[in-house]
């Protein structure tokens, strides 16, 4: 794999003195979208006891917790502004600060062939143009975003005016879907079903049998888009580590830990599905050409509202590096 250490992020580090043989460790308290015992956390469970080990002297993460600590569409600015040194999060979660963050779900590439172009390199720069330092994302390429209704329907039509739970950037292909997008956080998702403040909600495919046993009657398959949750940076912390510090911590997270984490979910996955149907969802599975115009529509919307709130040059850039197969 190319080494992708960014330019930009070294440039920011350059500026740090090298820390002394014998320094403090640079302590980073974290926050994470998601409670602890969400499924979704577990990666950077194990993120942070491998930092911890093997740069023990050097770095020290401690995660304080998700969402009761820091909600969950705050937790980058928090992290911006010094309140909280690191967040894993949503990539759409921070749109309004890095406009750019949401095509880090556009592709139905892996992380590996991701990671072989300049696409994390080109983040790290339009991260740190908002004072943000992008360490690298840990992803879950399997984790794409299923609909889960709570009446039963038979083709996407039945979709015309539903209220459906989204994050932000799944919010243009449900508008094209002549749905309603209604953003939430994931841990409002049950109390909005159960009250009918939702009819629907698109999650990922792990996690909702148990939840929603009795709310949820159709799955809509096949799942859009990846899954990635970047892991950003206090970028006045990150600038306290050596610029030998920086490249190490950097590169393990993207050449090492990240490449482990991308395709560990079959067998959840598997698991997962025998429970829904357990727990009597029934599913949708739209015909292979259906399927590939939904699809295209999911990419196009999203890439359409990229462009629109980032620019169509920079939006063409990225979608060029998502798009390769």
């Amino acid at each position: 794999m190319k080494h992708v250490f960014s330019t930009a992020l070294l440039a920011a580090g350059v500026a740090a003195a090298a820390a002394p043989a014998l320094a403090d460790p640079v302590e980073i308290n974290a926050v994470t979208l998601a409670p602890r015992a969400v499924y979704i956390t577990q990666p950077f469970a194990q993120f942070v006891e491998e930092v911890n080990e093997m740069f023990e002297g050097e770095i020290e993460i401690t995660w304080r917790g998700g969402p009761e600590v820091m909600p969950p569409f705050g937790q980058a600015e928090g992290v911006r502004n010094g309140a909280m040194g690191m967040t894993y999060t949503s990539p759409s979660y921070y749109q309004g600060l890095v406009p750019t963050s949401g095509t880090m779900n556009l592709s139905f590439m892996n992380y590996e062939d991701i990671a072989a172009t300049d696409y994390h390199e080109r983040m790290t720069e339009l991260h740190a143009e908002q004072d943000l330092a992008f360490i690298g994302e840990i992803p879950a390429t399997q984790l794409n975003f299923q609909i889960y209704m709570g009446e039963e329907v038979t083709s996407l039509a039945d979709l015309e005016g539903q209220r459906i739970r989204v994050f932000p950037t799944l919010l243009p292909l449900v508008q094209a879907l002549g749905a309603e997008p209604i953003v939430l956080p994931m841990q409002e998702i049950y109390t909005a079903l159960e009250r009918g403040t939702i009819d629907g909600f698109m999650q990922g495919p792990l996690g909702q049998a148990a939840q929603f046993e009795g709310l949820v009657s159709t799955v809509i398959q096949p799942g859009v888009y990846r899954a990635g949750f970047p892991v950003l940076m206090n970028m006045d912390l990150f600038n306290e580590m050596s610029p030998d510090l920086q490249e190490r911590f950097v590169t393990f997270l993207r050449e090492d830990f990240a490449p482990r984490m991308d395709n560990i979910w079959e067998e959840d996955i598997a698991t997962e599905r025998a429970a829904q149907e357990a727990a009597g969802f029934g599913f949708l599975v739209l015909p292979e050409e259906e399927a590939a115009r939904y699809e295209t529509m999911a990419m196009d919307a999203a890439w359409a509202m990229t462009a629109e709130n980032a620019g169509e040059e920079v939006a063409a850039e990225l979608r060029e590096m998502l798009d390769r197969q």
